[in-house]
C-alpha cells in the first residue's frame, strides 16, 4: 500500500498523464510545489515498488497497478470535493480541506461518502433542504 506521500505523487502523475498525455519531473514538481530532486527520488521509489516505469531522461509511465490506484485516488479527491460543496463549504477552503482529510479516511468511508453524494445528487430538493437548514443555522 502506498504512503500518503506516494499517493500524492501517483494521483498527480495520473492527472498529468490524463490531461497532457505525459508527466515530466518538472511538471510533477510544479504541481506539487516540491523540488525536482524530490520528485526524482520519489519516482525512483515508485518505480522500484511497481507503480510506474521510470527511465532517466526518457520520462515515465504508470504501470497497470499505478493507473488503477491513480484513478481511484483522483476519484477519492473529486468525491470529497463534491461532498464539501454539497454541505456548503466555501470554495476557497475545499482544496485545502480535501488535502487535509483524504489520506485519513478508509476506503470503506470513501464508499459510504460516495453513497451519500449520490443520494444528494439524485434529487436537487435534498441539497436545497440542506441549504435551507444551513441558512437557518447562520441566522440564529
Amino acid at each position: 500500500m502506498p504512503t500518503p506521500s506516494m499517493e500524492d505523487y501517483i494521483e498527480q502523475i495520473y492527472k498529468l498523464i490524463e490531461e497532457k498525455g505525459y508527466a515530466r519531473v518538472s511538471d510533477i514538481a510544479e504541481a506539487l510545489s516540491v523540488h525536482p530532486s524530490s520528485v526524482t527520488k520519489m519516482v525512483q521509489k515508485l518505480d522500484k515498488d511497481g507503480y510506474l516505469v521510470y527511465e532517466k531522461y526518457r520520462g515515465l509511465i504508470l504501470t497497470s497497478r499505478g493507473k488503477k490506484i491513480g484513478k481511484r485516488l483522483v476519484y477519492r479527491h473529486e468525491l470529497l470535493e463534491q461532498l464539501l460543496r454539497i454541505i456548503g463549504v466555501k470554495e476557497e477552503n475545499i482544496y485545502i480541506d480535501v488535502e487535509g482529510i483524504e489520506h485519513h479516511l478508509s476506503w470503506d468511508s470513501i464508499d459510504r461518502i460516495g453513497d451519500l453524494v449520490q443520494f444528494f445528487e439524485e434529487d436537487a430538493n435534498r441539497v436545497e433542504q440542506l441549504n435551507d437548514i444551513q441558512r437557518k443555522n447562520e441566522e440564529s
